[in-house]
C-alpha cells in the first residue's frame, strides 16, 4: 500500500494537461467488443480502472495490448459471455458490459457491479430498459443472467437521466433490429463521446447531449482509431487545487462548457477565470468566500464527482456553505477525515453544512473512495504542516500520476511505499 506525504502551504503555478476522461474511456472499452475488427483507443490514462476493464476484456477472450499510451483491442476471438465475480466487484463500470455482451453473444452473466462505496447505485433502470429491447433477465446467487433471441428496437423512457443506463442502452441497441428512441437520456459529455465512437465504427446514433437519443440498428460495425475527450473531472480537480492553495493554474484540453457549473462556483468564491479555446486559467489570491449553496445534479448541473473537492475548498473560505448531494446517499464519508484536519463540517443525511475556518492543519487521513480521496489531497495541499493520505488504491482508479502533475505545479508531494 502506498501513501502521499504532503507538505502544505505552497502556492501553485503553471500549466497541466488533463488526461483522457476515465468516464469516457471505460464505456468505449466496453463498446470495443461490438466489432470483430481491431479498435485502437488513443492516450488512455494509466489508471487502475482502465487496467481492470482491460482484464475483463481479456477474460472474455479479447486481445488487449497497451503501447505508448494507446490501447488496441482485438475482439475477434472473444468467446465468453460471463464476467467473473472478482472483476465485476472491483469495477462499477463492468455493468456496461451487459449491453455489449448481449449485442455480441445474445447472452450475458455478471455479478452485481462494485466500485467505490458511495451508495447503493441500483441498476433497475439498466435492466428495465434491456427488457424493453427483448431481453429476458433472471437474478440468481448474486448474478444477473440475461438472454435474448434477438435485440429489437423499442421506445424507452428513463425515469432518471442515469449515465450508466443511457450508455448501456446505446450499447445494446446499436445493432438491434429496427429503431430505438430513448427519452429522458443523460446529457453528460461522456455520452456524446460514446456516440461519436460508435458512429466512427459505423453506427447510426443521433441526439447525444440532449434528452432524446435515436439509434438506428445496423448489421455490422468495423474497427476504428479514436481519441477520447479529456477528463473534465480531473481538470476541475486541478482548478480547485489552485483555488485552495492560491496562485495561477492553467488546465489544457477541456472545453469550458463541460465544467461551466464549476467555473460559476469558483467565480462565486472570488477566483478569476480566463478561458481561451481549450485552456482554462484560474487565479486565486487572498482568502476566498464560501459558496452559499452547492447542489449536485445531472449534467449540466454541478457534478457529483466534484462535490468532495468543492467541499474541501469551502472548508477554508470565509463564511458558510450548504452542500447538497442529490445523487449518492453516502458520498460524505470523507468528511470525518477532513475533520481530522480541523474542518468544521456537519453532515445531516444528504446535506453538509460547512463553516469556513482560517486554516486546516496537517493530519494522517485515509482515502475511502476516489473523489473523497482527491478532496483529502487538495485539503492537505492547502493545510499548514505535514499530512499523510493513506490507501491510494481508490485515487489510482481515476487519476494517473497525480503526484507528478501536482509537483510540476509547485506542490510538495511524494508517493511513499508503506
Amino acid at each position: 500500500m502506498d501513501k502521499f506525504v504532503i507538505e502544505g502551504g505552497r502556492h501553485l503555478y503553471g500549466s497541466v494537461r488533463a488526461a483522457s476522461a476515465k468516464n469516457a474511456v471505460l464505456p468505449i472499452f466496453a463498446a470495443s467488443v461490438l466489432t470483430e475488427e481491431p479498435v485502437t483507443i488513443r492516450e488512455v490514462p494509466a489508471i487502475s480502472d482502465a487496467l481492470c476493464m482491460a482484464q475483463i476484456l481479456r477474460e472474455l477472450g479479447a486481445d488487449v495490448r497497451f503501447h505508448d499510451g494507446d490501447v488496441t483491442i482485438d475482439s475477434a476471438d472473444a468467446h465468453s459471455h460471463a464476467i467473473s465475480c472478482a472483476l465485476t466487484k472491483e469495477l462499477r463500470s463492468s455493468v456496461f458490459m451487459l449491453g455489449s455482451l448481449l449485442t455480441r453473444f445474445h447472452r450475458a452473466r455478471i455479478a452485481y457491479p462494485g466500485g467505490c462505496d458511495i451508495g447503493l447505485r441500483p441498476i433497475d433502470l439498466h435492466l428495465n430498459a434491456l427488457k424493453r429491447l427483448g431481453v429476458d433477465i433472471a437474478e440468481r446467487d448474486g448474478y444477473i443472467l440475461c438472454s435474448c433471441d434477438k435485440l429489437r428496437g423499442a421506445e424507452i423512457l428513463l425515469d432518471f437521466p442515469s449515465v450508466g443506463a443511457t450508455e448501456n442502452i446505446l450499447l445494446a441497441s446499436v445493432k438491434a433490429e429496427g429503431k430505438t428512441v430513448l427519452q429522458g437520456a443523460a446529457k453528460e459529455p461522456e455520452i456524446v463521446d460514446l456516440q461519436n465512437f460508435l458512429n466512427a465504427m459505423g453506427a447510426k446514433v443521433a441526439g447525444a447531449g440532449t434528452d432524446a437519443i435515436t439509434i438506428e440498428g445496423v448489421r455490422k460495425l468495423h474497427g476504428t482509431v479514436y481519441l477520447p475527450q479529456k477528463d473534465r473531472i480531473e481538470a476541475g480537480t486541478f482548478l480547485i487545487a489552485g483555488a485552495i492553495c492560491g496562485g495561477e493554474v492553467e488546465v489544457c484540453g477541456v472545453r469550458a462548457e463541460n465544467i461551466s457549473s464549476l467555473l460559476h462556483k469558483l467565480r462565486e468564491n472570488g477566483c478569476k477565470i480566463h478561458v481561451k479555446n481549450d485552456k482554462i486559467k484560474l487565479e486565486s489570491f487572498g482568502r476566498l468566500k464560501c459558496n452559499r449553496r452547492i447542489e449536485t445534479m445531472p449534467f449540466p448541473g454541478f457534478p457529483t464527482d466534484l462535490q468532495a473537492q468543492a467541499t474541501a475548498l469551502n472548508c477554508t473560505c470565509d463564511g458558510g456553505a450548504l452542500v447538497v448531494e442529490n445523487l449518492f446517499e453516502t458520498r460524505f464519508k470523507y468528511v470525518p477525515e477532513l475533520q481530522k484536519m480541523g474542518a468544521d463540517v456537519e453532515v445531516k443525511g444528504r446535506n453538509a453544512f460547512v463553516r469556513g475556518v482560517p486554516k486546516l492543519h496537517g493530519a494522517s487521513v485515509v482515502a475511502g473512495d476516489l473523489r473523497g480521496g482527491a478532496a483529502l489531497v487538495l485539503a492537505a495541499l492547502g493545510a499548514e504542516g505535514r499530512s499523510e493520505v493513506l490507501d491510494l488504491s481508490h485515487i489510482d482508479r481515476g487519476y494517473s500520476d497525480l503526484q507528478s502533475k501536482l509537483k510540476n505545479l509547485g506542490a510538495e508531494i511524494k508517493r511513499v511505499r508503506v
